[in-house]
C-alpha cells in the first residue's frame, strides 16, 4: 500500500514540473485598472452565457478587463448578490478556460499576497483553477458599510504578487468596485 502512495505521489509531482516547464508565448507587461464606479458604456458589451467575446466586440480586451465587465454589469443589475454568487457567476463568464472552484476565505494570508494579511472585510470568496499551473486568481470580497474601498483596493494592489504561482506569473492584475463589493483578478492577458 505505501509503495502505491509513493507512486501516486512522484505522478503528482513529475506532473506539476511539467507544467513548470511551459514557455509563455508572448511576454505582456502587468497592468493595474482600477474601476470606481459601475457606470461604464462598455459593461453592456459583457458577454452573456450564450455569447462569446468575439461575438460582443470584446476580442481586444484582456480576461481581466472582461471579468471586471462582468462583474460591474452583474452589481449594477443584481445589487443584493453576494460574495459567493458573484464569484460563481465570474467563473461562469465564457472567457474563462479551465474548470474552476471557489473557496469562502477568512481575514488573513490569502494566495497571491505574499505575507500580506488581507483584514477589513465581511465576507471573501476566492475563485481559481482547479489546475495549479494556470496563472489565475481572483477574489470577491464583500466590505462593511461604510468602509473605506480605496484603502481596501490599495492594500490589495500594494501586496499583490503576480509570481505567487512558482510556476507562472500572471499578465495583470485588475481591480474595481462597486458598492461595497470588491474585485480583484490577476490573470493571463488571453487564454489559448
Amino acid at each position: 500500500m505505501k509503495k502505491w502512495i509513493v507512486l501516486a505521489g512522484v505522478v503528482l509531482l513529475i506532473g506539476s514540473l511539467a507544467g513548470c516547464g511551459k514557455k509563455k508565448q508572448e511576454e505582456i507587461p502587468m497592468e493595474s485598472t482600477q474601476a470606481q464606479s459601475t457606470q461604464q458604456t462598455a459593461s453592456e458589451q459583457v458577454p452573456t452565457q450564450n455569447e462569446t467575446t468575439e461575438e460582443v466586440g470584446l476580442t481586444g480586451e484582456t480576461v481581466g478587463k472582461v471579468l471586471l465587465l462582468d462583474f460591474e454589469k452583474q452589481r449594477e443589475e443584481n445589487p443584493q448578490l453576494s460574495a459567493q454568487e458573484m464569484a460563481d457567476h465570474i467563473l461562469a463568464n465564457p472567457i474563462i478556460q479551465f474548470s474552476g472552484t471557489t473557496m469562502t476565505v477568512e481575514e488573513g494570508l490569502l494566495t497571491g499576497f505574499n505575507n500580506a494579511e488581507i483584514t477589513g472585510f465581511e465576507e471573501g470568496v476566492m475563485f481559481a483553477p482547479m489546475i495549479g499551473s494556470i496563472p489565475f486568481v481572483g477574489y470577491i470580497f464583500t466590505l462593511p458599510e461604510g468602509a473605506d474601498g480605496e484603502a481596501f483596493l490599495k492594500l490589495l494592489t500594494e501586496n499583490a504578487d503576480p509570481r505567487w504561482n512558482i510556476c507562472t506569473e500572471a499578465d495583470e492584475t485588475v481591480t474595481g468596485m462597486a458598492g461595497n463589493m470588491i474585485f480583484f483578478v490577476m490573470s493571463p492577458a488571453q487564454f489559448g
